[in-house]
C-alpha cells in the first residue's frame, strides 16, 4: 500500500483515482444500491489516500486539512458518491488521534495503513433528530439500529455511537464481519446513490474497543469543522464536475438557439447569453474553490486541538462559509447546466441530471441556513457558534 507522505503525492494519487472513476460514475449512479460499487471502492482502498491524515507519530503521513480538502474535491468532481464514502472515515481518524488510547490507535491505524476503511453508524431514525439515540452498550454488548451509514457496508470496521449504561455517549468500534452486525442495501434516494448509506443493525455485538465520545464535544474542538470541511469539498467538487460537463457539452454537442443564429452565432459557445451565464457560473465555482482552500488553510493553522474556544470558533466559521456557499453553487451548477446546454442535454442517455441530484441530496446533510445564521451571529453580535459535530 503506498504511503503518500507529501501533499503533491496525495494530490497526484487523487487525480489518478478521479480519472479512473470518472468513466463509470454515471453507471454507478444509475445502479444505485442494486450494485455495490466494489471495483470503484477497491481503487479507493488501494490508492493510499485512506491514510493521509494519520498522524506521523502513529506511522502515517500526517498530512493536513488542505491536502484532505483538495483530495476530496478532485474525487468528488469525478464521482461524489465515492468521495463521500470515506468522509466519516477521516473524522474517525481525527477522533482516534485526539481521544483514542494507544492500543485502539495502533489496532485501527494499522488496518487503515493497509487500505482498510472505517465506516460509520452514527445517525438514527424515529427520534426527534438524527442524534436522538436508542442504541445502547450494556454489559459490553452493542444493540441498536442505525441509518445513513455511509461506508459501513464495505468497511473493515464500523464506529457506532451509543449510550452507555450511565447514559453517557460512547463510540464503539466493531468489526464489520462481527456476529450480530447486519448492513442492508435499502438506500433509495435521488442522489449520492452509490454511497449505499442504508440501515445497519447491531444485535448483541461484543464491544472490545470504545471511547468516551461525549467528552470530545465538552471541550473546544475542531472535529466538527474538519468533518464539515470534507462535506464542503464534496459540494465544491460536484460544482466543478457539473461545470466541466457543461463546458464539454457546449463545445462538443450543443447547437446554438435560433435567436443566437439570428444574432450571428454559429456555435453555442458564441451565444452571448450562454457566454454570460457560463462566465458567471464559472466565477462562482472558482469562488467556492477559493473559500474551500481558505477554510482548509485556517484548519491547517489551528491543528486538531484548538488552543481555546475562540480559535475553535474561527475554524468552525471558516468552514461554515465554505460549506454554505459551496452547497448553493453546486445546486446552481447542476441546474444551470440545462439552461446553458438546452433541451437535448436533458436526454436520459447523458444522465447529466445526476449533478443536480447529487448536489441537492448531499447539500441537505445538515442545514445550510444555520451556517449563515452562525456567521451572522458572530459578525453582528460577537456570538460564537455552538460546539458540536456539524460546525
Amino acid at each position: 500500500m503506498p504511503l503518500l507522505t507529501t501533499h503533491d503525492a496525495a494530490v497526484a494519487a487523487a487525480t489518478e483515482l478521479a480519472a479512473a472513476l470518472a468513466p463509470g460514475a454515471s453507471e454507478r449512479d444509475r445502479n444505485g444500491a442494486t450494485v455495490i460499487p466494489a471495483d470503484a471502492l477497491a481503487l479507493l482502498d488501494a490508492s493510499g489516500l485512506l491514510a493521509v491524515t494519520i498522524p506521523s507519530a502513529d506511522g502515517g503521513p500526517g498530512l493536513g486539512p488542505s491536502t484532505l480538502a483538495e483530495v476530496t474535491r478532485l474525487i468528488a468532481a469525478a464521482d461524489p458518491a465515492i468521495a463521500q464514502v470515506p468522509q466519516a472515515h477521516y473524522l474517525l481518524i481525527d477522533i482516534l488521534a485526539v481521544h483514542g488510547d494507544d492500543g485502539l490507535r495502533k489496532r485501527l491505524y494499522a488496518d487503515v495503513l493497509a487500505g482498510r476503511r472505517i465506516g460509520n453508524a452514527l445517525a438514527e431514525r424515529g427520534g426527534q433528530h438524527a442524534q436522538d439515540l436508542r442504541t445502547r452498550v450494556a454489559g459490553g454488548v452493542l444493540t441498536g439500529t442505525k441509518y445513513y451509514t455511509t461506508g459501513a457496508l464495505t468497511s473493515a470496521w464500523i464506529a457506532v455511537s451509543a449510550l452507555g449504561e450511565d447514559g453517557r455517549l460512547v463510540l464503539a468500534f466493531v468489526p464489520r464481519d462481527a456476529p450480530g452486525v447486519a448492513v442492508d442495501t435499502d438506500w433509495d434516494v435521488i442522489g449520492q446513490r452509490a454511497t449505499i448509506s442504508g440501515t445497519a443493525t447491531f444485535t448483541g455485538v461484543p464491544v472490545e474497543f470504545a471511547l468516551d465520545y461525549a467528552g470530545a464535544y465538552e471541550v473546544p474542538q475542531q472535529l466538527g469543522a474538519r468533518a464539515q470541511l470534507v462535506h464542503a469539498a464534496i459540494e465544491v467538487g460536484i460544482a466543478g464536475g457539473a461545470l466541466a460537463d457543461t463546458r464539454a457539452y457546449l463545445r462538443e454537442k450543443a447547437r446554438p438557439s435560433t435567436e443566437a443564429v439570428r444574432a450571428g452565432a454559429t456555435r453555442a459557445t458564441e451565444d452571448p447569453h450562454v457566454m454570460y451565464r457560463y462566465g458567471r457560473l464559472a466565477t462562482r465555482v472558482r469562488a467556492a474553490e477559493a473559500l474551500l482552500a481558505d477554510a482548509a488553510r485556517t484548519l491547517d493553522t489551528i491543528g486538531r486541538v484548538p488552543a481555546d474556544a475562540a480559535t475553535a470558533a474561527e475554524g468552525s466559521l471558516a468552514v461554515a462559509a465554505a460549506k454554505a456557499f459551496g452547497s448553493e453553487v453546486a445546486v446552481e451548477a447542476g441546474s444551470e447546466l440545462f439552461a446553458l446546454c438546452g433541451t437535448s442535454s436533458a436526454a436520459s442517455k447523458y444522465n447529466l441530471d445526476r449533478h443536480w441530484r447529487n448536489a441537492r441530496t448531499h447539500s441537505v446533510h445538515d442545514p445550510v441556513d444555520w451556517k449563515y445564521h452562525h456567521l451572522a451571529a458572530w459578525e453582528l453580535n460577537d456570538t460564537r457558534p455552538p460546539n458540536h459535530g456539524q460546525l
